[in-house]
């Protein structure tokens, strides 16, 4: 799987690339920072969606720091998503890099 930086997704998401950013945090954490975009859908209804989401689009996985979306991530890869890349560093790698008023937790 691919990683991605938070500087290099906020360059890709200013020039207008179609991606679709999942959040697998659980909903107390998305509480607390919001991702700008991103689709939530926490891990444990992950399984039950795959047949909601795009094969042929570009997913960019996010979550805290970047564990749980790298494993969300591969349960795509193995059910045929071909375009799945991991936010390295989470929300917490873009609240420090990019977006200062996202609450680090």
């Amino acid at each position: 799987m691919r990683e991605l930086t938070a500087t290099a997704l906020k360059a890709r998401m200013d020039a207008g690339e179609p991606i679709l950013l999942l959040d697998v945090r659980e909903s107390w954490e998305l509480d607390i920072a919001e991702f700008p975009g991103a689709r939530p859908l926490s891990m444990a209804e992950l399984p039950d969606a795959l047949n909601t989401l795009p094969k042929d689009s570009e997913i960019v996985m996010i979550c805290h720091h970047g564990g749980r979306s790298f494993t969300a991530g591969m349960v795509l890869e193995r059910a045929g998503f071909r375009a799945v890349t991991n936010l390295a560093g989470g929300i917490d790698g873009w609240s420090r890099d990019v977006d200062p008023a996202v609450p680090v937790y």
